[in-house]
């Protein structure tokens, strides 16, 4: 049975434990830690046949880019506030002998000043050393860990990743790559946007971008505007302004074997919404196509609801009312610039992509179907 969200949490779902019948084997296990603008999340897991088995979990909202906008620094609150979270997964992490791991920090760490700084005080205070990652790693390790998600029959596949503080977007072309082997091909490209060559045909990564707008940045661009509406209205338009330079964005797409791949706590909150689920349940999330005449109608009672109507929804909670709407202002740009039937909601990201490289570069995922 899927767990149960608590009432009233926040907008943006909180990975919860996996109950395990025995005690897994410690060298079978992995950690990813993914450190953003917004939350500091983290997964222990264990590979089981094709994908892996979530073994402890943890989430944190330590809001590490407030202010970032305004000094281009990460502020001590902030700092003391991450660091608090990672003493929580260093515990996690020696509670279940973990050795293999990748710790990852994202924009906030690429946009401040004083990120080295940060990255050694966090090191002295918790023994983790937190790797930087470039925008490309984040959007490939985003790319992978929705490959389970990816229909045999999509010849052209968009995925998006929202993140606090910035937005990332690759576009593939799987034509030559046969139907039943297309989330396989996906699921290659750990090693990388231009693989080795290899018996099978790879994906094509045709384009990609990092739109340096996530839902905390965008917020924080137009946080003088006081109107609601207008407020949403000018988030969507200047991040649509912000694609002209990602190729696939001029070139009209058939609708027949497109695919897009929404991966981001703000794709999962509006299905969760358009469900009218008062609990977040993952299962009924993860997976679900929802037509874009439905997520228009989500947040059209988004924009209805108000501020305060926001902050009261359980769906979306009193923290995370301002950080829906920026979500829903890119995820309604990207539906204006590719008119489509379906996007697919994806409760998995740059931990799952995390885990699911490291455990195919170890060769311990058995080669089976997805």
């Amino acid at each position: 049975m899927a767990p149960k969200r608590p009432r009233a949490a926040g907008a943006f779902p909180k990975p919860v434990e996996s109950l395990a019948h025995a005690k897994p084997d410690p060298n079978a296990l992995y950690a990813a830690l993914d450190l953003g603008t917004n939350s500091c999340r983290m997964l222990v897991a264990q590979p089981k046949g094709s994908q892996f088995h979530v073994i402890d979990s943890f989430s944190k909202s330590v809001q590490l880019g407030m202010g970032l906008e305004k000094t281009g620094r990460l502020s001590r609150s902030s700092m003391q506030r991450t660091v608090a979270a990672m003493r929580v997964c260093r515990q996690k992490i020696e509670r279940h002998n973990v050795t293999r791991m990748r710790l990852v920090a994202t924009e906030a760490c690429r946009r401040a000043r004083n990120a080295r700084e940060f990255i050694r005080h966090v090191r002295r205070e918790t023994g983790l050393t937190l790797e930087i990652i470039q925008p490309e790693e984040e959007a490939r390790l985003a790319v992978i860990s929705c490959a389970p998600l990816v229909s045999t029959k999509t010849e052209q596949l968009l995925v998006v990743d929202i993140g606090g503080g910035s937005t990332e977007l690759v576009w593939i072309d799987l034509s030559s790559v046969d139907p039943r082997e297309r989330p396989r091909a996906i699921m290659r490209l750990h090693a990388g946007f231009h693989p080795p060559e290899s018996p099978f045909p790879n994906a094509k990564v045709v384009d990609w971008i990092s739109v340096p707008l996530g839902v905390a940045t965008l917020r924080d661009q137009f946080s003088d505007v006081t109107d609601d509406g207008a407020r949403y209205a000018l988030m969507s338009c200047y991040f649509e302004e912000q694609l002209a330079d990602f190729s696939p964005y001029l070139d009209e797409q058939a609708r027949e074997g497109f695919q897009i791949v929404g991966t981001s706590g703000t794709v999962t909150t509006v299905a969760a919404s358009h469900l009218g689920l008062r609990r977040y349940d993952r299962t009924k999330v993860d997976g679900l196509r929802m037509s874009s005449d439905q997520i228009e109608a989500v947040i059209q009672r988004y924009l209805d609801l108000g501020p305060t109507g926001r902050r009261r929804d359980p769906r979306i909670g009193p923290d995370r009312h301002a950080l829906i709407m920026s979500g829903s202002a890119i995820l309604q740009a990207l539906l204006r610039a590719w008119p489509t039937d379906r996007l697919s909601v994806a409760d998995r990201g740059l931990r799952e992509g995390l885990l699911y490289a490291q455990m195919s570069a170890d060769g311990v995922l058995e080669d089976g179907p997805l």
